[in-house]
């Protein structure tokens, strides 16, 4: 019953994606393991079974460990609404919106919640695997810290640092993070892990060995670059507009179906799109430019956490006249969550867009004669076939006809939903682009695949991450540190975890 934090000496580090393997390597040796972060920033979410909402980098954890997504994994969650003020999510529900001066107020009691909720999983389970925030070297936050050094003073857990070396500078940043923070912190790193190496590992082996001599801290793994790890993206906004997402496929038939993904400055939830990307002959990717979107065979308007925002920003970019164009036509068009409220007719929200005159419909794209009203209310819902929704916005009124069960809208080819991750759906997703196929008039030349399994792909990528760690890291020694740590700190120091 323990746990162990994996840091990073900068965002996008591999923090993430490396505790996902661990989690998988561990799970696949037979241990109970459960992930955790503390405070995680980030529009991509999913629900848990019990109504809350935590971020999807969790939930990808919690699948690697063979476990249903639970609120404790994430107890506190920002969801950036603008560059200056975030949601505020505690233990899967919102709390309001706070400003980056605000939220240092709630800093010290939401410690406490953290830190709670990992002694809690450290009961349930046999490893706790912790992911840090940011950066740990921020020395200007560490009074308020929640999730690196101080999260780890409050349970007494080793630290081990990521640095991603694609980045440059991967030495410096080790030997930065170590020696800027606090002494009493820089003794609980138990190591050092390089990722994203290419190359010949032998002409780094000097730098690490000076790392270790200028620091007492060894390097206990370098990871090599993997390629193909995409399937949930933390961030959507580190895929570059225009490229396909994910590897080529080949098409079945003789036909292709190509996917214009709307990247909207607020987007959320952008992984809804991947499961697209799966399938053989389907080229999805992020666009911005119109004739992209205007000669896309589909195209996607996904998630945002700042609608009405992002819906200013279609009509000033011109997309919003494009997409219209095609819906007049008969040509595929999808809005998901916040993607399919902007294809509605009005839009009244007093919840995520304050303004001074409340209580004030703004015009929509007028696709659907539907109403959007939003409520302060979140909707949290997680469906029996795994698809979710996370939304303020309700259906006021509308003439449409349902298009899932009695939710969202269809007509033609114009799709709405409030579900995430519907796409997953294997049989969902392969008669979508049948209907899509048809409508382009590639019925009879495009053939969906009838074997192409999301799951067995993501876990796939899981299992990649996981053999990386079985090659790279000793892991029994790492076991066997992360065990005897606290053992070994409260000797010496006479210092006991103070969740």
């Amino acid at each position: 019953m323990t746990a162990v934090l994996l840091a990073g000496t900068t965002s996008d580090a591999g923090k993430s994606i490396l505790a996902a393997g661990l989690c998988r390597a561990l799970t696949r040796r037979g241990l109970s393991v459960a992930p955790f972060k503390a405070q995680n920033m980030s529009n991509n979410s999913a629900v848990c079974p019990s109504g809350g909402e935590i971020g999807r980098a969790q939930a990808l954890q919690a699948a690697a460990c063979g476990l249903q997504p639970r609120v404790e994994f994430n107890p506190i969650l920002l969801k950036p609404g603008s560059d200056r003020t975030s949601q505020l999510v505690v233990l899967g529900q919102a709390q309001g919106n706070v400003s980056a001066r605000s939220y240092v107020e709630h800093r010290t009691h939401l410690r406490n919640t953290a830190a709670q909720a990992l002694k809690q999983l450290e009961q349930d389970y046999d490893l706790v695997v912790v992911e840090g925030a940011g950066s740990p070297a921020e020395t200007n936050l560490r009074d308020t810290d929640v999730a690196n050094f101080g999260l780890a003073e409050a349970a007494n857990l080793p630290v081990y640092i990521i640095g991603d070396i694609d980045r440059g500078g991967v030495l410096a940043h080790l030997y930065g993070t170590y020696h800027i923070v606090d002494p009493t912190d820089a003794a609980r790193i138990q190591g050092f892990i390089i990722n994203k190496f290419r190359g010949d590992e032998s002409i780094l082996t000097p730098g690490l060995d000076e790392l270790r001599q200028r620091t007492g801290v060894p390097t206990i793994g370098v990871f090599p670059f993997i390629p193909g790890l995409w399937i949930d993206a933390e961030d959507s906004l580190q895929s570059i507009v225009g490229a396909p997402l994910g590897p080529p496929t080949t098409a079945l038939g003789t036909s292709r179906l190509t996917v214009a993904a709307i990247r909207l400055p607020r987007v959320s939830n952008a992984t809804d799109i991947e499961a697209l990307a799966c399938e053989p002959g389907v080229t999805v990717s992020w666009a911005t430019d119109p004739d992209h979107v205007a000669t896309a065979d589909l195209v996607i308007i996904p998630g945002s956490k700042s609608t009405i925002s992002d819906l200013q920003w279609l009509i000033d970019t011109g997309l919003a006249e494009v997409i219209t164009d095609r819906a007049a036509t008969g040509r595929p068009v999808l809005g998901i969550c916040g993607g399919y409220q902007m294809m509605c007719a009005t839009i009244t929200d007093d919840v995520e867009h304050l303004s001074d005159t409340p209580h004030t419909p703004v015009p929509a794209l007028g696709i659907f004669d539907t109403d959007i009203v939003f409520h302060p209310t979140k909707t949290l819902i997680r469906h029996d076939d795994g698809a979710y929704e996370v939304h303020h916005g309700q259906v006021s009124r509308t003439t449409e006809k349902p298009w899932i069960g009695e939710e969202g809208n269809r007509r033609g080819a114009l799709y709405g939903t409030h579900r995430h991750g519907q796409l997953e759906n294997d049989a969902f997703r392969r008669a979508f682009l049948r209907d899509i196929a048809t409508h382009c008039g590639k019925g009879d030349t495009f053939i969906v695949s009838p074997n192409t399994s999301f799951n067995d792909a993501r876990m796939a990528q899981l299992d990649a991450i996981a053999d990386a760690w079985e090659q790279h890291v000793d892991i029994d020694a790492l076991l066997d540190n992360i065990r005897t740590y606290r053992t070994r700190t409260q000797t010496t120091t006479g210092r006991t975890p103070t969740p």
